[in-house]
């Protein structure tokens, strides 16, 4: 395991988004949907590769409007005003054409609600009630080829970004892709696997103990001839996992894992004030960089390097302020 401390990148992560939400001004009605929040705040982390595929294929700007259509099992993207124009298959071949660029890229913020970008709940209308009764269960066909594609990639929507949980969610998976992708850059060796898992251990009990379980015996076979075997199937289980929220309980078994290693540093006052903080949390009562915050100041003062180089309890920049709303 490396015996530095953990430092987060200087250069800005690369991420893909839909242009409208930088402010460009690609949308239908030839206006845009700039978010502040993601171009002011996310954008001094992140590079934004911006892209919008209704532009792509060619619609104009002003354009007319298009949306997803059910006829029978099949979901098409046609004309609003006008189903006989189908823009489903160049759609999909767009996505399917910025393969090269999407491989460097470490997350996706996409539109929601559109018919191209939307990544769920997208209206689609019924073909027997056209323009009349829809269902919110669609997935816009650029955003569903990009993740068919790239099942592993962090994938979000600009709604979703205003709950704090998903937000936190997001940007902890790019924080963890950005560093799967710089271990390849580097050359993937078994040592590597093993520090990454290292590392990461503690993040993935916060998630989902079941595949913590799992994940540590599957890197204990990995061996130089089945590392290119194991090293893809240990990410992409280990994205899944990271995907499901983790929980005020498994946070608060994880600190309390991490306590152990303090046992016999700490008086008995220091104990108390640790299980106090770590039990506040999780009744909800102060939010999760509270207990954080002390566990780190405990280790400031006895370092411990397993700990030292775990990832949680500093997965991100603490300028980014994630922790203080979970």
């Amino acid at each position: 395991m490396s015996k530095n401390s953990n430092q987060h990148p200087h250069v800005k992560i690369p991420v893909g988004i839909s242009s409208c939400l930088l402010g460009e001004k690609v949308r239908f009605d030839g206006q845009h949907q700039l978010q502040p929040y993601i171009e002011q705040t996310l954008g001094r982390y992140f590079e934004f590769r911006s892209f919008c595929p209704e532009v792509a294929i060619g619609l104009g700007i002003p354009r007319k409007p298009i949306r997803l259509l059910r006829n029978n099992d099949e979901i098409r993207c046609v004309g609003l005003s006008d189903s006989s124009l189908d823009y489903t298959q160049q759609l999909i071949d767009c996505a399917t054409d910025q393969h090269t660029w999407l491989q460097s890229v470490c997350g996706y913020i996409l539109k929601k609600s559109s018919p191209s970008c939307g990544m769920e709940r997208v209206k689609v209308y019924d073909d027997a009630d056209r323009g009349g009764r829809a269902s919110r269960d669609g997935v816009g066909i650029y955003a569903a080829t990009l993740m068919r594609d790239f099942p592993d990639l962090p994938v979000e929507e600009e709604g979703r970004l205003g709950d704090a949980v998903l937000r936190e969610n997001f940007i902890q998976r790019v924080y963890v892709t950005y560093r799967w992708q710089q271990i390849f850059q580097k050359g993937m060796t078994v040592g590597a696997l093993v520090d990454f898992h290292a590392r990461h251990k503690l993040v993935l009990m916060s998630h989902c103990q079941k595949t913590y379980r799992e994940l540590g015996p599957l890197v204990a076979s990995a061996t130089r001839g089945n590392l290119h075997e194991v090293a893809p199937q240990y990410f992409s289980r280990l994205m899944q996992a990271l995907k499901k929220k983790a929980t005020r309980g498994n946070h608060a078994n994880v600190m309390q894992h991490i306590q152990g290693y303090l046992r016999n540093n700490l008086d008995t006052d220091d104990r108390a004030e640790l299980t106090d903080a770590v039990q506040n949390y999780l009744q909800g009562q102060v939010p999760l960089i509270v207990p954080i915050t002390l566990l780190n100041h405990h280790f400031r003062r006895n370092p411990d390097e397993y700990i030292r180089n775990s990832w949680y309890m500093n997965p991100y920049p603490a300028e980014m302020s994630l922790q203080n709303n979970i």
